[in-house]
């Protein structure tokens, strides 16, 4: 019967703390069998070089077997080549090239995997603020009560809406209660949890814009919503089209329209309003980019015209880094309680200490800290990229950079994916405008770039930078 580890005993004073699986199988011995499974384990790549084994005690308790037996098999290992022994390091796998899978051939020349991407939708991730982060989880986690670490409010954390509730008064002209707040894992998560309570609500069709975040579409329409698509210009949606529509929400980014970078003027924010008071109306305004506005003071949220006619989606997402996963609701007072109930009767979604931490970085000052760093930081990045296009790439127009963490970069028509696979080529991932259209737009903007400057990090930003105007120069 073949010998198999499971798991080193507990507290062993005679193990060397490794975990290790091995089967000893095999006719012509135990010494051989144990041999011949740890040189295949070795072989594989199941035992990297570097991987530390453990003692030939621990082994031999393991396997039921004598301790010579193990050394013995480790010993001619280690004669082969395979393993290393060194007084105080104990035995480890020896070091050795490790070939590589051979790839398929393919059938022609490709571009190689991209070195710098300037996609939109995410910030650098290298200037999340860990230092401060991290005093921030002290604080809050010496302070938590005990059953804070319980399952959990389905709104989240009170400590965090409380925060929230006076940040975004403050900061983003919000009207904000914490028992109005819910707490999500990010704005499609919001979305899911107001698609399937509109849904109930028997809510059938939903307006968004023509050109948009088109990871949200699908969430809307799984939940049994059909979408009928605002024209956007220069103004943002076209707002003043709701009336003649069919349909119980509108979703707008109106901060900052992604991606096409337009704020949503203030005749069309309350054409919205005023849509949504004449007919029982929902309004589901996404704050994209909200806190980055660097020629002016930052736009207002539409939710302070009508707080009982708004829903008010914000994200850490940009602001700190997605990976938090933390995002938040400001609900009408009837829709709040519904909403909570959508998300479930626990809080499974999103952590509490996350959710304790973010709370103490709002109430110490520290987000606004780093907010205000963060943005003079992308300024510095829009303005480069502005200027470097207008020195190398003259035949394009840069818009939509009064605020945000992209730029629209425009082209010549019928230039758009010829300029996607250039830039390929210079080792550099770009989305195009096109990407972002919805399939029933009725209206097409001119072919473009959707150039996210926020995404790569300090020491990649030239490169990136080089190899844009590289892939749009003449």
């Amino acid at each position: 019967m073949a010998r198999t580890w499971a798991t080193l005993p507990a507290g062993d004073p005679t193990g060397s703390g490794v975990d290790l699986h091995v089967e000893v199988g095999g006719t012509s011995g135990v010494r051989k069998g144990l041999t011949d499974a740890l040189r295949e384990a070795v072989r594989s790549g199941r035992l990297t070089p570097g991987t530390r084994l453990p003692s030939s005690r621990t082994l031999a308790v393991d396997l039921g077997i004598a301790r010579n037996t193990v050394a013995d098999a480790y010993a001619d290992l280690v004669a082969e080549g395979w393993l290393t022994a060194r007084q105080g390091s104990g035995t480890r796998v020896a070091e050795r090239a490790v070939p590589s899978p051979v790839a398929a051939p393919t059938p022609r020349r490709r571009p190689g995997p991209a070195a710098y991407s300037l996609r939109p939708g995410s910030p650098d991730l290298g200037s999340f603020p860990r230092a401060e982060w991290l005093k921030a989880a002290r604080r809050a986690l010496a302070d938590a009560p005990n059953e804070a670490f319980g399952y959990g409010d389905p709104q989240g954390r009170v400590e965090l809406r409380t925060a929230l509730a006076g940040y975004l008064a403050r900061a983003r002209g919000v009207y904000a209660e914490p028992d109005r707040i819910v707490i999500c894992s990010g704005v499609v998560h919001g979305l899911m949890l107001l698609a399937k309570v509109l849904r109930a609500r028997r809510v059938r069709e939903i307006a968004v814009e023509s050109y948009g975040l088109h990871v949200q579409w699908p969430r809307l329409t799984e939940a049994g919503l059909r979408l009928s698509a605002l024209p956007v210009d220069e103004l943002g949606a076209d707002t003043g089209e709701l009336a003649a529509k069919r349909v119980g929400a509108v979703l707008l980014t109106p901060a900052h329209q992604f991606p096409t970078g337009v704020p949503l003027s203030p005749g069309r924010r309350a054409a919205a309003v005023a849509w949504a008071r004449a007919g029982d109306g929902l309004i589901i305004e996404d704050d994209y980019d909200g806190e980055f506005r660097y020629d002016r003071q930052t736009v207002g949220a539409l939710q302070g015209l009508d707080p009982d006619r708004v829903v008010y989606l914000g994200t850490a997402s940009k602001s700190l880094a997605p990976g938090l996963r933390l995002g938040w609701m400001v609900l009408p007072s009837w829709l709040a309680a519904q909403v909570a109930e959508a998300k479930g009767e626990s809080d499974w979604a999103c952590g509490v200490t996350d959710q304790l931490t973010l709370a103490e970085f709002l109430n110490s000052g520290a987000y606004d800290r780093h907010v205000r760093a963060a943005r003079l930081r992308y300024r510095r990045r829009r303005d480069q990229l502005v200027a470097a296009l207008a020195e190398r790439a003259p035949g394009v127009t840069v818009s939509g950079i009064a605020a945000g963490l992209h730029a629209v970069v425009e082209l010549p028509d019928g230039t758009e994916q010829s300029a996607i696979r250039a830039a390929a080529w210079h080792g550099l991932s770009v989305a195009g405008l096109s990407g972002f259209r919805h399939p029933d737009a009725v209206t097409r903007r001119s072919d473009a770039l959707v150039v996210g400057y926020g995404t790569p990090p300090d020491h990649a930003w030239a490169g990136a930078l080089d190899a844009l105007c590289g892939a749009l120069s003449p």
